[in-house]
C-alpha cells in the first residue's frame, strides 16, 4: 500500500473518531463499591465531620453535602468534583488528601446521596471526566447501540 492511501485511510479513520458519539457513564452506572463508600465513611469521620457534620448536614458556614448540595453539581462530570475535595479539602490543610482517599470520600458522599453502587471502585485520573454528575434519574440519556443518545 502506498503513502498516499495510508494517509488517506488514516486520516479517513481519525474523522470519523472525531464525529462518532461518545459514552459516558452516569452517577447512575453505580461507579463506586460499597467497600470504597465505607473506607469513605471512615476518612470523611476524620477529616471532614468537623466542618461539614457527621451526616454531612454542613454547619452553616461548610456547605452540606447531601439535599440542596445536589443541584450545584448538575451538568459536572465527576472529575469537576474530585478536583474540589483533592485541591480544596480539608479546610485547614487543602491538597493534603492521598488520591484513594479523596476518591474513597467521593463514594462515599454518592452513597450519602442515594446513588447505587457498583462492581468497580471509583478511580482517580481521566475516567472521572467521562462520568456524568447527573442529579436525577430522569436527566440520564437512554442506550443506543452501547451508547447513551445525545
Amino acid at each position: 500500500m502506498n503513502r498516499n492511501r495510508l494517509a488517506g485511510i488514516l486520516l479517513v479513520g481519525a474523522s470519523l473518531a472525531l464525529t462518532m458519539p461518545t459514552w459516558a457513564a452516569s452517577t447512575w452506572d453505580g461507579v463506586y463499591t460499597d467497600a470504597q463508600a465505607a473506607h469513605g465513611a471512615d476518612r470523611y469521620k476524620q477529616v471532614c465531620a468537623m466542618c461539614h457534620g457527621p451526616a454531612l448536614e454542613g454547619n452553616g458556614e461548610a456547605p452540606p453535602l447531601v439535599g440542596r448540595f445536589m443541584p450545584d453539581w448538575e451538568g459536572t462530570n465527576l472529575s469537576d468534583l474530585y478536583d474540589k475535595i483533592h485541591d480544596t479539602m480539608p479546610l485547614f490543610a487543602p491538597a493534603t488528601l492521598k488520591p484513594e482517599d479523596t476518591g474513597d470520600i467521593l463514594a462515599f458522599i454518592l452513597q450519602a446521596n442515594g446513588f447505587p453502587s457498583g462492581a468497580m471502585p471509583l478511580a482517580a485520573g481521566d475516567g472521572l471526566k467521562s462520568i456524568n454528575f447527573d442529579v436525577s434519574k430522569s436527566a440520564v440519556k437512554p442506550m443506543v447501540k452501547g451508547r447513551r443518545a445525545h
